[in-house]
Formats: C-alpha cells, sequence, structure tokens
C-alpha cells in the first residue's frame, strides 16, 4: 500500500539543540518508520534575513545533518534533500507569485514579527515572499501532511489557498495538504527562557556529559526558593519542565515532593534530571559524533536525496506546464 506523504525542512542554522529535538526531529524519526517521508534543509530560506553569512550555510548544511543522522533518521528510510539542489521549486514559486494578492503574504503573522523582532525598515521582497516559496516547497511533493506546531498553521492555511487558487486558474493539479500538529513539549534555556542558540542558553545534542552538567547545574529555578531551607514550587521551574520530559513518574514525584518540603535542594533535583537526561542524550551524540566525521559521506546522502526528490518534483511540474500553456 502507499503511504501518506509528510514533507518537512529546517533552515541550515548549524547544529541543533533539545528545543529543535523535541520541537520536531524526534518526531520525524517516528514519521518515516509509518510515512513516506521528505524532508529537505531550506537553504534559500536561509537568505531571507541572513545573506551575509552565505558562507556559514555549507558547513552549517552538515552539522545539522550530522544531527538528524545522529536522531536516527536514515535515508533508506527517508528523503533528506538540499531545496536549491531542486531549482523546480523556484520555477513553481515563480508561477505562484504570478496568482497571490500581496495581501495575502502581509497578513501572516510571522513575517509580521520576525519585520519587527528583527527591526527590519525596508524589507525584502524575498522576506515577504518567504511563505509563498513555502507553499512551492510543500506543494510540489503533494504531501498530505505537514507536520507543524500550532504556531506555523497560518503558513499551511497559505499553501491550501494558493493551491485552491492555482487549481481554479489553471487545472487541477495540486490536493490542499493537511497540518499534522506536533505537540511541542515546554522547552527551557538554561536561563529559564524559551531555548535558543540566540538567547545562548542551548543544550546542543552535540554536547558531551561534562557540558551538559555544567549547564544544568547553574540553571534557573524556583525564583522563589532563595535559601535551601525555604520551599519551592516545581509547576515554576524551568529545571522541573525537563523532568517532565525526561524523568520516570517516580524520581519525578520524589523531586517534586522535596522541592515543595524543602526535603532537596536544587542541585539535588538537578543531579536526578541529570540522571536521566543524560543517558538519553548519549547514543544520539555518539551516533552524530561517528557522522559529523564523515562530512563526505553527509554531502553524498543529500545529493542522492536531492536527485530523488527532483524526479518526484519533475513530475509535478509537467503536470504544471500542461495547464500552464506559455508556449506553442
Amino acid at each position: 500500500m502507499a503511504r501518506d506523504r509528510v514533507l518537512s525542512g529546517m533552515r541550515p542554522t548549524g547544529k541543533l539543540h533539545l528545543g529543535n529535538y523535541l520541537g520536531a526531529l524526534d518526531n520525524w524519526v517516528r514519521l518515516q518508520e509509518s510515512h513516506d517521508c521528505f524532508f529537505f534543509i531550506a537553504n534559500w530560506h536561509a537568505l531571507t534575513t541572513d545573506a551575509e553569512n552565505i558562507r556559514e550555510v555549507a558547513g552549517n548544511t552538515i552539522e545539522m545533518v550530522a544531527d538528524w543522522l545522529g536522531a536516527g533518521l536514515e535515508p533508506q528510510r527517508c528523503t533528506m534533500f538540499i531545496q536549491s539542489l531542486v531549482p523546480e521549486h523556484a520555477e513553481l514559486h515563480l508561477l505562484f507569485s504570478m496568482i497571490t494578492p500581496v495581501g495575502w503574504l502581509e497578513r501572516v503573522p510571522t513575517y509580521k514579527e520576525m519585520v519587527e523582532q528583527l527591526g527590519i525598515e525596508s524589507p525584502s521582497y524575498g522576506l515577504l515572499g518567504y511563505p509563498l516559496l513555502q507553499a512551492a516547497d510543500i506543494l510540489i511533493y503533494k504531501p498530505t501532511w505537514v507536520p507543524v506546531g500550532i504556531d506555523q498553521v497560518p503558513h499551511i492555511e497559505l499553501t491550501r489557498e494558493v493551491a485552491r487558487r492555482f487549481n481554479h486558474t489553471f487545472g487541477e493539479v495540486f490536493p490542499e495538504p493537511q497540518a499534522k500538529l506536533t505537540e511541542i513539549p515546554k522547552v527551557p534555556g538554561t536561563d529559564g527562557r524559551k531555548m535558543s542558540k540566540s538567547y545562548g542558553n542551548a543544550i546542543y545534542l552535540s554536547d558531551s556529559a561534562e557540558t551538559i552538567r555544567q549547564k544544568v547545574r547553574p540553571m534557573v529555578t524556583d525564583p522563589a526558593r532563595k535559601r535551601r531551607s525555604d520551599p519551592g514550587n516545581p509547576e515554576v521551574c524551568p529545571v522541573f519542565d525537563l523532568h517532565k520530559i525526561f524523568t520516570p513518574a517516580g524520581d519525578r514525584e520524589y523531586c517534586a515532593t522535596g522541592c515543595r518540603t524543602a526535603g532537596i535542594g536544587c542541585l539535588d533535583c538537578k543531579d536526578v534530571l541529570l540522571k536521566h537526561l543524560e543517558p538519553a542524550l548519549a547514543p544520539i551524540r555518539e551516533r552524530r559524533q561517528g557522522f559529523a566525521e564523515k562530512p563526505d559521506m553527509i554531502a553524498d546522502i543529500l545529493r542522492e536525496g536531492s536527485a530523488r526528490a527532483r524526479r518526484v518534483a519533475q513530475a509535478t511540474m509537467d503536470e504544471v506546464r500542461r495547464v500552464v500553456t506559455l508556449t506553442p
């Protein structure tokens, strides 16, 4: 039986952290067992806000895919490819740009957020149009599902609107993909804010056991618990958010009770977390290191995956060109 197709991608930002893993990558690994999965490196998208660092993209791609492979993605079970090695994405994006109202793009929430957060006075066309390129990235593979967090649902709805507009204007080519909502756990950084590379508060999949320990031990906890003898509230403690993900129920309850009664200190609580966190990450780190030491092998995997993806994209574009009759 044909399996439902899944499509997702990541910008090549380099090494991935725990938030990236729990928010997307771990789900991808599970999906490859039951779906026809296409996962891509969105290197054109990297230019929308970081074009001046273009020389870092190739190296960041190798580092990121080493994490993908370390986490358990397998080239025999999914297609991993580079966006820019499938130029059909750009051709489809061009055609979509001819029928998509500017207002549709201006209302995308993440566009407004990026402009405000980055303080961009004059946004580029590429930044405004990146959700449309994303629509082309998706629709060219005709996936059934696109795994996203709730904040990305407007992008999928735009993609569905673009598919409807294209089909109505030229002829039926594109099925409308569905958002496959991914429940993203709360993954705090070492300073209590959301884990982010830009905040410098991340635990990376490549971090050694000692590095993880050095990052976890000083983590912020319940701000009201100033002394060892003060009772705390685990529900407002970033460390306990990680306990909810990694620590079995028995040890987790021990830490919660000890915190509320001041029966244990924060360092005791963190040591219990480390007892479960480090063994969970160790196999990923070890596999990842083996792949990172073979960048040529990673490049070969991506070239082979890109060739496979391009065959699918070319077949879709053959259909598109039959209904968009531009030449005699």
